[in-house]
């Protein structure tokens, strides 16, 4: 049964797995490949009885603990009902400890009342009595003989009293009483001063308690401001943090701060006077001796950025010690020490912004020893004049100058202007009034607007434009316009980054918002017009130098050998696409998103017209035709660095007509209803066949019948 209670106390208990372990101990007994039912069920049955013998021990102890738990319980039952009867006894007590105190209270309460009753018209009377005695003193001509007003141990007492005399004295008549109220006023100045001097040298030594007690008969005194005004000038009249003061103020703040609030009866009142002293004074002060300094303008907006920033920033740290009511005065206090640098503010700023962007443009020519010109609009007239003129008399007169690939466009000079308006824009957010701030971001706007993109990169792009060779040249074209297309997408990238950042904060929700975003984007339609007319004539450059050396070193032979030869790309092709691909690669670099799409696309179609009209110039017999292709096969592989679909469609047409300059002719009909070619128009096919050297041999066979018959 012990065995039997280890394994029922076991957590968790399973009864399976219980009954598992019991059948298994049978089992192994006998062997693992015998087994006896009898035994099983013999032990089963014994097992059954151990486990109800078991049961009834266990509710034997329960019933005994159970016994034992009740007994305690009445036990402590009967503690707590004793505990409740001393407490209510205790509490009874209190109750009538409590009334005799209150019975007593009021009986004392009672008393104290009578004994004021009878003491105050006696303590008056006293006080009156004495004030008469000390008045008499004044009122016998010559000097006072009573130490208490000579006594500067006694200086507390004759201050009290003297005080309460010059109060009695304003109400007494100047015609009798004249002498001795001036002397009684001559007594209260000397009392006066002598309290703020005591006053000053508690300060000195940090007397917390003596300052208090003397300020609190100060304030009967009419020149407490005085000694008020003592407090502040002997507090502020050491540095505050060295040469820069702003770093001392607020330390110096809460130190003293502490110490007005357990010294004078309204605090509030004394710092707010302790603050005024500091801007009035001290930092106003500080500030004309820093900004009376205008010969390098440049540092005199850093100064009076720094020096209001700071002031701002102090003002904000200060609020913690004025009243709300006072919530605006620092940020008054500040404009009155500013106002007339704030005044004058927006055009020293465009003055000095002006002048930099000026210096830095004239030094970027002058190390690029480049003296600029005006651009003139009839130079462009003239340009193309001379090459019309060159183009016809096939002589060339137009001077091009490209100055040696040299672009004048700078992203380090775009940098250093944006920098420097940068710094002029945050200068405009702080110093600017909020009414006058959207016209004066407008204004630096302009400025940045006049130096970065018209006087650099605008200029920059009319010397590109003049560089981009002419048309139709004999030479091959070097072309610099794509350096200046990239170029001007970076400044652009870097204006509009500007813009966001510095300009369009200090305009939107106004009404000058439109007329800031207008003349940006009237400024940036210039330039993409001029990029646009730049990328086009550096196309038609391209293409036609294409056209040129092909017609000039493209040979009928080579589409009309005489004799078999191997079917290769001529030498005219594989030249101008050994030209093109470098200039494609440029493009690839200088161009990027939508814009090297549409490029890419232009100059592939504009491609395909050369080359397809290029084409249509020969004869070819089928040795020519096999040339022809592998001409366009190269030109293929060459456009698909272009990555358009349509110029790659356009060039598969193109192969897919110069298959028709090899095909046997009996099978033209066949080719030309096929899916590539079926979709264009009949006429273009017929011109292509034409091309061929058999054509008038086919022409009169069945071969072109039915296309001739579709034509008609």
């Amino acid at each position: 049964m012990n065995a039997h209670m280890e394994e029922l106390e076991q957590e968790p208990f399973d009864v399976a797995e219980f009954i598992e372990r019991l059948t298994w101990r049978t089992s192994n007994e006998l062997g693992p490949e015998e087994f006896d039912p009898d035994l099983l069920h013999e032990t089963f049955v014994q097992t059954i009885k151990d486990l109800t013998i078991l049961q009834e021990r266990q509710q034997r102890k329960c019933e005994k603990l159970e016994e034992a738990l009740k007994d305690e319980q009445k036990f402590h039952a009967s503690n707590i009902d004793k505990l409740q009867e001393k407490h209510q006894v205790s509490v009874d007590w209190f109750h009538q400890l409590d009334e005799k105190i209150n019975s007593v209270a009021g009986k004392i309460i009672h008393l104290g009342e009578q004994l004021e009753n009878v003491n105050t018209p006696r303590s008056r009377t006293v006080e009156a009595q004495r004030l008469l005695n000390h008045m008499s003193e004044f009122l016998i001509p010559g000097r006072l003989i009573n130490d208490i007003f000579s006594d500067k141990s006694k200086l507390f007492e004759a201050a009290d009293i003297i005080q309460k005399l010059y109060t009695i004295s304003q109400d007494l008549p100047t015609e009798k009483f004249g002498e001795a109220k001036k002397k009684i006023e001559a007594k209260y100045d000397e009392i006066e001063r002598a309290l703020i001097e005591e006053f000053a040298n508690a300060q000195k030594s940090e007397d917390i308690e003596a300052m208090k007690h003397i300020a609190s008969i100060l304030s009967q005194f009419k020149g407490y401001s005085q000694c008020i005004d003592a407090y502040i000038e002997q507090s502020q009249a050491s540095t505050y943090g060295g040469k820069d003061i702003f770093g001392g103020i607020l330390p110096m703040c809460r130190h003293h701060y502490s110490i007005i609030k357990k010294v004078f009866a309204s605090p509030d009142l004394v710092m707010s006077k302790f603050i005024l002293n500091i801007y009035q004074l001290k930092i106003n002060q500080y500030a004309q001796t820093k900004l009376e300094d205008r010969r390098d303008l440049d540092k005199y907006l850093k100064t009076l950025y720094d020096m209001y920033s700071r002031t701002m920033k102090l003002s904000g740290d200060l609020a913690e010690f004025t009243m709300e009511s006072d919530d605006d005065m620092l940020e008054k206090l500040t404009a009155i020490i500013f106002a007339k640098h704030l005044a004058t503010y927006i055009e020293i700023e465009a003055k000095v912004l002006d002048a930099k962007c000026s210096t830095e443009l004239r030094d970027f020519y002058k190390s690029k020893k480049h003296q600029k010109r005006q651009t003139e609009r009839f130079q462009e007239l003239k340009r193309d004049v001379q090459a019309l003129i060159g183009t016809r008399a096939n002589i060339n007169i137009a001077q091009i100058e490209d100055y040696g690939g040299e672009t004048f466009l700078s992203e380090e000079l775009a940098i250093n202007l944006l920098q420097e308006s940068k710094m002029a824009f945050k200068r405009c957010r702080l110093l600017s009034k909020k009414s006058d701030l959207p016209s004066n971001a407008i204004r630096l706007a302009d400025i940045l607007l006049r130096y970065l993109m018209h006087e650099h990169v605008d200029y920059a792009l009319e010397l590109g434009l003049h560089a981009i060779p002419l048309a139709e040249s004999k030479n091959h074209p070097q072309i610099y316009f794509f350096d200046c297309v990239q170029k001007s997408n970076t400044i652009v990238h870097l204006l509009e980054k500007t813009y966001s950042a510095s300009i369009l904060p200090c305009v939107v929700s106004t009404p000058r918002y439109v007329d800031c975003i207008e003349k940006k984007r009237i400024m940036l339609d210039q330039i993409e017009s001029k990029l646009d007319s730049g990328l086009d004539r550096s196309i038609n450059a391209l293409l036609g130098w294409v056209k040129v050396y092909l017609q000039s070193e493209q040979r009928k032979s080579d589409f009309k050998p005489d004799t078999d030869i191997d079917t290769v790309a001529s030498p005219a092709c594989l030249h101008v696409v050994q030209q093109l691909m470098p200039a494609i690669v440029q493009i690839q670099g200088c161009i990027d998103g939508e814009n090297l799409a549409s490029v890419m696309t232009e100059l592939g179609v504009r491609l395909h017209r050369v080359i397809f009209d290029h084409l249509q110039q020969f004869q070819y017999n089928t040795a020519g035709a096999m040339c022809a292709i592998c001409d366009v096969n190269e030109y293929r592989k060459c456009v698909r660095e272009l990555k358009s679909p349509l110029v790659t469609q356009l060039f598969d047409v193109l192969h897919a007509l110069c298959n028709l300059l090899l095909v046997k002719h009996e099978n033209l009909q066949e080719v030309c209803g096929g899916e590539t070619l079926n979709s264009l128009d009949k006429s273009v096919v017929m011109n292509f066949i034409q091309l061929r050297s058999d054509y008038k041999t086919i022409k009169i066979s069945n071969s072109l019948k039915g296309m001739n018959d579709h034509r008609i």
